[in-house]
């Protein structure tokens, strides 16, 4: 498989760097789903840090294959991780750039690929993985809010906005509710074809419309229908609902609708 080739070959052309601590790889990886069209998720921890100097991540990354081209993660949240497209074969891979320190910060546990001294062992027998779960309250105080931003720009005309911004709540709200309902990690819509149960995927999958206003507005009807079984299945008591948002909200949907 063209993923463990490339990662055996960073690991020989690593061993020899005195400023490398080790290499682990993750993502895909951990689980052993690898497949031909899966990225490959590696991290190289050193003594000195490297990511804060992009030019320094892109000569590592140009010296562990045929590089075509790399960016840093910012757009994501991570600026320590270069995306990276190599050719011959053409494979993406993710490279996060951390020191030993940072290492023991974690959301999965990596498979150690090198590990000079045993130090990486050691970090993570001394820590934790911690994957971030979702704040319920964060996104019952939002929602309502969120439901009448797209019926404006439903109303408006503005459809394409309004379709982007449903892909906008799958990803931030329904895939990762529905992911921790299946027993599974909160990956936004990652998977959710085969992670989620019949029913819950076919009810996701309601939330997509076609263009135009009544399909807009079914999708985001079944976007409130969704949300409030998702809150009644897994918010519990502590969670301040936004009760009177959500009222003249959906009074304000009523009234969009009979318009139509």
């Amino acid at each position: 498989m063209i993923q463990r080739e490339f990662a055996d070959r960073a690991k020989q052309l690593l061993e020899t760097d005195d400023n490398v601590i080790g290499l682990a790889a993750a993502g895909s990886w951990i689980t052993n789903e690898l497949d031909e069209f899966s990225d490959l998720d590696l991290i190289i921890v050193t003594e000195k840090k490297i990511s804060d100097n992009k030019d320094l991540m892109v000569n590592y990354a140009k010296r562990l294959g045929d590089f075509l081209s790399g960016f840093t993660g910012e757009h994501v949240g991570e600026p320590r991780v270069l995306i990276c497209l190599y050719d011959n074969p053409l494979l993406h891979v993710d490279i996060k750039f951390l020191t030993l320190d940072e290492f023991h910060h974690r959301v999965e546990t990596p498979i150690l690929l090198l590990d000079k001294g045993k130090q990486l062992e050691r970090a993570l027998c001394n820590s934790q993985a911690a994957f971030p779960y979702p704040d319920y309250q964060w996104i019952e105080d939002r929602y309502w809010t969120w439901v009448h931003y797209a019926l404006l720009k439903v109303g408006r005309g503005e459809y394409l906005e309004a379709f982007d911004f449903l892909g906008f709540l799958r990803m931030v709200v329904f895939g990762p509710l529905l992911h921790i309902k299946n027993k599974a990690l909160p990956r936004g819509v990652r998977k959710v074809e085969t992670a989620l149960s019949s029913e819950d995927f076919g009810q996701l999958k309601l939330t997509i419309p076609t263009y135009g206003k009544q399909p807009l507005l079914e999708a985001l009807r079944n976007a409130v229908s969704l949300y409030r079984q998702l809150r009644t299945s897994l918010y519990g008591s502590h969670v301040q609902l936004q009760v009177r948002t959500e009222e003249q909200v959906m009074r304000y949907f009523d009234k969009i609708e009979r318009e139509l």
